[in-house]
């Protein structure tokens, strides 16, 4: 798969992962649960689809999809990476400038890790 069909499909699903992910984080923050709490539960739905829909869509080939233990193992490690990223800037943002915008800034946090995210998937993650 070319790198512009991969980078479309990836953008497509990662644009759903990052609502489905918005929605968790200010559904149970409005609800009171700390952002932190909050920030993994959104990014876990997040990641739970991402693994199955990337590597049958983005990444699968006519070989069949890029998914399994190794893939998963990989995918784990980049996941816990850019979570602690994504939660540290969070929680900053929610204790500098309030939740509210907390709310506003974590579409822009995930799109700006989403890059980050592509690269290391497309070149180790399902590789």
């Amino acid at each position: 798969m070319t790198l512009v069909r991969q980078g479309f499909s990836f953008i497509a699903i990662g644009g759903c992962l990052i609502v489905v992910d918005w929605l968790v984080f200010v559904g149970l923050t409005a609800l009171g649960v700390g952002p932190v709490t909050a920030n993994l539960a959104g990014r876990m739905m997040g990641a739970i689809l991402g693994f199955l829909a990337n590597g049958r869509i983005t990444f699968g080939d006519a070989g069949g999809p890029r998914i399994g233990y190794r893939r998963f193992v990989r995918y784990v490690l980049l996941w816990l990476s850019l979570t602690l990223v994504s939660t540290s800037l969070i929680v900053i943002c929610a204790g500098y400038l309030g939740l509210q915008l907390a709310w506003l800034a974590k579409p822009m946090v995930e799109v700006a890790l989403a890059l980050v995210s592509f690269s290391v998937s497309r070149h180790w993650v399902y590789r």
